[in-house]
């Protein structure tokens, strides 16, 4: 049996690959706020209480320490590197989300996994990492590339931006000071830039798929 159906029309300016605002910038700053909000509800109860958070971070090649993976972007070892963080996670968190926060979801993720994986094969023995820079760092490196994979002349503008403000930052990808974790950095915008490229791929399939019905009328068999 065969049922016909007409594709609607796309409005204007709805094409997610290549916006640089989230569709839904108010939804999307409640999300980032909240997730900074809860990294400084996470870190006040971590000053209060006498349960020292930051010892469930990534512990390198640990299997107790593995759990870190999943608790390390979200503890601080101290306000000072909560507040170091804060911009960072506002501006990429939220610039992260242009196509909306399903995408933010899986890209996150992502980043947040093989980062601290990274960080748990790589990093230093009798250390634990904790921080959300490695997302961070994701999220910027995402946002670095997405242009180049989605030939999207407006991000590119938004990548040229970032790196001329915060490009300097990337140097934390290289060993220097031992009590930052260079290895989260790294493997963080390995990440992002891994994710860009899959996101590119997901967006090429999709378009594919959508001239095929295009094509054939929306004809579904």
């Amino acid at each position: 049996m065969e049922h016909v159906t007409t594709l609607p029309a796309k409005p204007a300016g709805s094409d997610p690959v290549n916006r640089v605002l989230p569709p839904n910038p108010k939804a999307a700053a409640i999300v980032v706020l909240g997730f900074t909000a809860l990294l400084y509800l996470i870190e006040f109860l971590d000053s209060v209480i006498p349960a020292d958070l930051d010892k469930f971070g990534v512990e390198p090649r640990e299997l107790s320490g593995l759990d870190g993976v999943l608790f390390a972007p979200l503890l601080h070892a101290g306000w000072d590197h909560l507040f170091s963080n804060t911009i960072p996670v506002l501006v990429f968190g939220f610039l992260a989300m242009s196509a909306g926060i399903g995408q933010w979801i899986a890209v996150t993720g992502t980043i947040w996994i093989l980062s601290g994986l990274g960080v748990w094969l790589t990093g230093a023995w009798g250390t634990v990492t904790v921080g959300a820079s490695g997302v961070a760092f994701g999220w910027l490196a995402f946002l670095l590339v997405r242009g180049m994979f989605n030939r999207s002349f407006k991000q590119l503008l938004v990548a040229a931006a970032l790196f001329l403000y915060w490009g300097s930052t990337l140097l934390g990808v290289l060993p220097g000071d031992p009590g930052i974790s260079w290895e989260g950095h790294l493997f963080g915008a390995v990440a992002g830039i891994l994710a860009a490229w899959l996101v590119s791929v997901a967006n090429k399939a999709s378009a594919t798929k959508a001239r095929k019905r295009a094509d054939t009328g929306g004809v579904v068999t």
